[in-house]
């Protein structure tokens, strides 16, 4: 693996550790309303990300198959979303805002369902920066270095607000700032681990890579659509939430079709 694929996977990790580090730097608890201005944010990213960086690319890589160009995005993206939903019944978690936990009951510490929750958003993330580098490894011409770092970027922007999501609150549950900062590093230790393993498997994947790509596409969009979408929509200013979702999705447009 050479050092510009390496770089790239931790990108996105690297947010992740900026944002959790804001527990060391802000007091008390987040603001509801700056929660829900970041997770919109982190939701307009994801779903941007999911069609220019995964979606597209899968379609263009299936021309040769003329008018049934559709079916390996297709069939990809539905079977990311059933990944996740499988996933969502199987890892016991705990979403911000509430009590009511999801997955099986099992006894575990309130943190340790929270930091699961986040990093359950964090899987398919790590799994398409892993897939979209693998391609450019194999030389496919629709996907470029810089696309792929697009891509990580993009990723690493909206890992930001999610760190500070889960460390702050931790926080102000009772964790030392050590604790909670720790907690929010784990959370997203599943990418870069992901993107590795995915890129190991380059020679096994590439001819699926189509298949692949629109499989962390739909990953990606079942965490959207399931979960951060609902937590921006909740409660007053919801107008504010659509805004900020608004504004993470031109941002990583403008990336994907800039560096891309």
């Amino acid at each position: 693996m050479n050092m510009e694929v390496f770089a790239g996977i931790l990108i996105p990790f690297a947010g992740t550790v900026l944002g959790a580090a804001c527990v060391f730097f802000m007091r008390g608890e987040m603001n509801p309303l700056v929660q829900k201005i970041l997770g919109g944010f982190a939701a307009g990213v994801m779903m941007a990300a999911s069609v220019w960086s995964l979606l597209i690319p899968a379609i263009e890589q299936s021309e040769h198959m003329g008018k049934l160009a559709f079916i390996p995005a297709a069939a990809g993206f539905a079977v990311g979303m059933l990944f996740l939903l499988l996933l969502d019944h199987v890892i016991p978690h705990l979403h911000m805002g509430t009590d009511q936990a999801e997955g099986p009951r099992l006894k575990l510490k309130r943190t340790t369902m929270l930091v699961l929750a986040v990093t359950l958003h964090n899987i398919p993330e790590g799994m398409a920066v892993g897939i979209v580098y693998a391609g450019w490894l194999t030389g496919n011409e629709k996907i470029t270095a810089t696309a792929a770092l697009a891509l990580a970027l993009g990723i690493a922007i909206q890992n930001f607000p999610e760190g500070a999501i889960i460390s702050m609150p931790l926080r102000s549950e009772g964790e030392t700032k050590g604790k909670a900062f720790w907690h929010g590093l784990l959370s997203g230790v599943v990418e870069p681990i992901g993107a590795f393993l995915t890129i190991l498997c380059t020679r096994f994947i590439t001819p699926f890579l189509p298949y692949l790509l629109s499989f962390a596409a739909g990953a990606m969009m079942y965490v959207v659509v399931e979960e951060l979408i609902p937590e921006m929509s909740e409660g007053e200013h919801t107008n504010t939430g659509t805004v900020a979702f608004a504004c993470g999705f031109i941002l990583m447009m403008i990336l994907d079709v800039s560096l891309g």
